[in-house]
């Protein structure tokens, strides 16, 4: 049977509300930069250990990436940068330290309480060029060609529109605006019952798009220069999980 949108919009928000409630309910009152907290393997994989270090906990352990979008943007200072997805806040943070204070970060959530905590994260960081915007990607709330940047991490497979992500995202971007995602895909179809699953779309599973697709809502959206910059396994692939594959997309709005 079909999956309905409200439905898997529903059993994703509910999922990432829930990571971020426990997130809040252990987070200490003030950041806890350099402590000797081990990052999740997932985080490890995609950001060095300098860069974990100086971040608080309740930032790291919210991570749920599949990549580091940050590595293929080519950030410059005084830009303006979009997260999509941003969740408890890892690559805005990241993103406010190359942009400087000339430059502004958005981290657009659907999760109120993924929201929360990214708040509270800027709070104890004391990071006054990031703010958080509740939304929804398929519908932006965003000024249309006002953004320089967009960047989004193992997000956009959980929308039930794509195309319309993409066409949103094309909205906003400033004319010669970038695009720079880490995302999951398909290689090949994955079991009958885990296409089903509502469940394995809230995991970044049942919700991926072929590879082809994926990069053909991109070009249909108007994005020139479209390209996997990067390809790889997703960890720990096994079985049927071989046919995903973790990609970092680049594209670019014309000028």
């Amino acid at each position: 049977m079909a999956k309905h949108p409200t439905d898997i919009q529903q059993v994703v928000r509910d999922r990432y509300a829930s990571v971020a409630r426990e997130t809040l309910d252990k987070a200490p009152a003030k950041s806890c930069c350099g402590s000797a907290r081990k990052a999740p393997p997932h985080v490890v994989a995609y950001y060095s250990e300098q860069v974990l270090q100086s971040l608080p906990d309740s930032v790291v352990e919210a991570a749920r990436g599949c990549g580091n979008p940050l590595a293929l943007a080519s950030l410059q200072p005084g830009e303006v940068v979009l997260d999509l997805g941003s969740g408890g806040g890892i690559d805005c943070f990241l993103s406010a330290q190359r942009v400087g204070p000339q430059g502004r970060v958005i981290g657009l959530d659907m999760t109120p309480e993924m929201i929360e905590l990214a708040q509270d994260n800027a709070r104890k960081m004391g990071v006054d060029n990031v703010e958080f915007r509740p939304g929804e990607m398929e519908a932006m709330p965003v000024e249309s060609a006002s953004v320089d940047v967009i960047i989004s991490n193992c997000v956009i497979n959980l929308s039930p529109d794509k195309a319309a992500v993409f066409r949103e995202a094309y909205r906003v971007l400033k004319p010669g605006g970038r695009l720079s995602v880490s995302d999951i895909v398909k290689r090949a179809p994955l079991p009958p019952e885990v296409e089903a699953s509502l469940d394995a779309w809230s995991r970044c599973i049942a919700g991926a798009s072929p590879r082809e697709d994926y990069l053909g809502f991109i070009r249909a959206a108007g994005f020139t220069r479209v390209a996997v910059a990067h390809e790889t396994d997703v960890s720990n692939a096994q079985g049927w999980r071989q046919n995903l594959a973790s990609v970092k997309v680049t594209a670019v709005k014309p000028a």
